[in-house]
């Protein structure tokens, strides 16, 4: 299974793309799409739209997993953020990729075993667990090989989830 994360952003939005075979985890590529602050939010939304097109045609994942957003008292942040949010989401359904969002505390325990890790340990962990060279760079894109790797433990529950529901 070829799997998609996402760590959505206006300014810098990340990504990492993972193949999950069996219980092994393949790092595929993970990187950063990033707008000019100069641009106005319509621009910056299309360049998200257009670069994830083209991660989505390169990669052809099957599954794309986000970050759930959660911003407590900014509320300007998350509508802005959530922008972002439904482009990839219109990205992904047009090609009938299926969206997973998960918690930054889902990411944190799937990573880590622990819920309350820090930033830090958690760019550890992606490194270790992916066998990597060094932390991915920049932060937005190891969140994003995190946000993979929580879907690639749970996705079998969180399938199992999504059709009980329905």
């Amino acid at each position: 299974m070829i799997i998609i994360g996402i760590d959505p952003g206006t300014a810098t939005t990340g990504y990492g793309v993972l193949e999950k075979k069996g219980s092994v985890l393949k790092h595929i590529t993970y990187g950063a799409i990033t707008t000019p602050k100069e641009d106005v939010i319509e621009e910056r939304l299309h360049t998200i739209y257009n670069r994830l097109n083209a991660l989505l045609d390169e990669y052809e994942p099957e599954v794309l997993a986000l970050e759930k957003l959660f911003f407590g008292n900014n509320v300007t942040t998350a509508l802005t953020v959530g922008r972002s949010v439904g482009v990839i989401m219109l990205a992904a359904v047009q090609r009938q990729i299926p969206c997973f969002e998960y918690r930054p505390v889902e990411v944190k325990l799937a990573v880590t075993g622990y819920g309350g890790a820090e930033k830090r340990q958690i760019q550890i962990m992606v490194k270790q667990l992916l066998g990597l060279p060094q932390i991915p760079k920049p932060d937005d894109a190891a969140d994003a090989l995190a946000i993979a790797i929580c879907h690639a433990h749970s996705a079998h529950l969180t399938t199992l989830n999504r059709s009980l529901k329905r």
